[in-house]
């Protein structure tokens, strides 16, 4: 049914939309549709980033990453 369209046909109904539905209409709706498929497509790409192996997390400082210390320094004894 829709395998034989054609150039003929897309005019046609290219024509018909402008006709019921007038030049601004239509211009805005296209223009929506464009910010859609950007959209998409960006979204599309911050997908295949975010699965994309990272390398090692850093840590968030450098006091963090050490063990604290949980015994007192022995001090030494005063001399007479």
């Amino acid at each position: 049914m829709l395998n034989n369209i054609g150039l003929p046909g897309l005019l046609l109904i290219a024509v018909v939309t402008l006709v019921l539905f007038g030049k601004g209409k239509v211009s805005s709706l296209m223009g929506e549709m464009g910010k859609g498929i950007s959209a998409f497509k960006n979204g599309l790409k911050e997908d295949e980033r975010d699965k994309e192996p990272s390398p090692m997390p850093q840590p968030a400082s450098t006091a963090a990453a050490q063990p604290r210390q949980t015994e007192p320094i022995a001090s030494t004894p005063p001399l007479d």
